[in-house]
């Protein structure tokens, strides 16, 4: 199988071993099952914050250890997170419904013909302190939200967004800086 030829053995069981992890997380349908699962594998979760039907994906590559959200963040349902690299959520973040969070880049197999023009690629993601991602959001890998900036929904973050800053649109661009906070 390619797959395995390109990745080996180890790779593979633990891609295996993964996908069973990530099976039973599947089943947990309450927030608190699922803060208690994501940290006995490594996650860092802090208090007060809910993570509802969320999706990794991933998991075989830096996993829930990659994983940091701070107190008082909210995770909501359909978001995906890209586990292949490193994303942390600062404290009182909001990921609203449908979120796409992604750590890395990878146009397919090693000897795929779009690899030298776009090599295997990852880059972790933060959102710093009070930032606000709005539904159906996504994030491209290497990029910080800024403290208490705003992302309205459906744009698509291809850089970094500053503190207190509204932004918006495909790609997103700054609409304006937020007075206060």
């Amino acid at each position: 199988m390619k797959a395995t030829e390109e990745i080996g053995v180890e790779k593979t069981i633990r891609f295996i071993v993964y996908a069973i992890l990530q099976f039973i997380y599947g089943l947990l349908i309450l927030p608190p099952l699922r803060k208690v699962f994501l940290t006995l594998l490594g996650a860092k979760i802090g208090s007060n914050s809910i993570i509802m039907n969320v999706k990794f994906f991933n998991w075989h590559h830096k996993g829930p250890q990659g994983l940091v959200i701070g107190s008082d963040c909210f995770i909501g349902d359909e978001t995906l997170i890209d586990l292949y690299g490193s994303v942390t959520l600062e404290n009182e973040v909001t990921l609203a419904q449908r979120v796409t969070v992604l750590t890395h880049l990878n146009v397919g197999y090693f000897d795929h013909p779009l690899q030298k023009y776009f090599p295997k690629s990852t880059k972790p993601v933060l959102f710093k302190r009070g930032s606000v991602i709005a539904a159906t959001v996504t994030i491209l890998p290497g990029v910080t939200i800024g403290h208490q900036s705003f992302v309205a929904a459906g744009s698509v973050v291809t850089k970094n967004v500053p503190d207190k800053t509204l932004v918006a649109g495909v790609p997103a661009r700054s609409i304006r800086k937020i007075k206060g906070g």
